[in-house]
This record gives C-alpha cells, structure tokens and sequence, in this order.
C-alpha cells in the first residue's frame, strides 16, 4: 500500500511464537488463492522450507491447523483452509481495518504538520 499515508503491522503473539502477523496472513491468502504451498511460497518469494515453517509455527498456536493438505496422486495434491484457518484469517483482516480506521482521524492531523508532497 504505498500510498497509504500510515499503516499499521499488527502481530499477534501466543506464548513465545507469533500466531499470525501481515506475513503469515499474506501466506494463507497465496495458499487459498493457488491451494498449493509451494506455489503461495513461490509467488512471495519464499522457499518451501520458510513456508512449511510459518504453517507449523501457526499449526502449533492455533486449535486445529489452518491448512489441510492432500498428497499427489493423479489429480495431484493440493492444500485449504481450514475453518480455523478461514476464520483467523477473516478476523486478523478485520484487526488491521479496524486498527487503520481507528488511527484515521489522528493520521489526518500529523499529516497537517508535514512539510509539502515528497
């Protein structure tokens, strides 16, 4: 969003893992839009290991997993969400539009300090 005046990262801990932050959410939406975990990591540029990691490190915070998965064959594999992973998905979205709309009134006013467009 480069041309929002302000963002907001928002990332949510449980215990000493992040259970979802923009970069994990971004995962789930790759893997929703391709249902394939090595292609979402290939179209964010990560490699199928950090991928397979960020999914554990969700898998192990979260109830259920948030991908199901199914091995190749011939109709080939592919990968969901889950209802757990839909639903978290949803809501952090909703997190960060809640987050930039509650911030847009202040945002307005810092922004009338600022010197000309750069």
């Amino acid at each position: 969003m480069p041309d929002a005046p302000a963002s907001i990262k928002i990332r949510l801990r449980h215990g000493e893992a992040f259970a979802m932050g923009p970069g994990k959410a971004d995962l789930l939406e790759a893997i929703q839009a391709t249902s394939s975990i090595a292609a979402a990591g290939r179209s964010l540029g990560m490699s199928y290991w950090k991928t397979r990691h960020l999914l554990d490190e969700m898998n192990a915070c979260f109830t259920s997993p948030v991908v199901a998965t199914a091995k190749g064959g011939d109709r080939g594999g592919g990968s969901t969400l889950t209802p757990t992973g839909l639903e978290a998905l949803a809501l952090f979205r909703r997190m960060e539009a809640e987050a930039g709309t509650a911030i847009a009134a202040t945002v307005e006013a810092f922004q009338a300090l600022l010197a000309g467009p750069r």
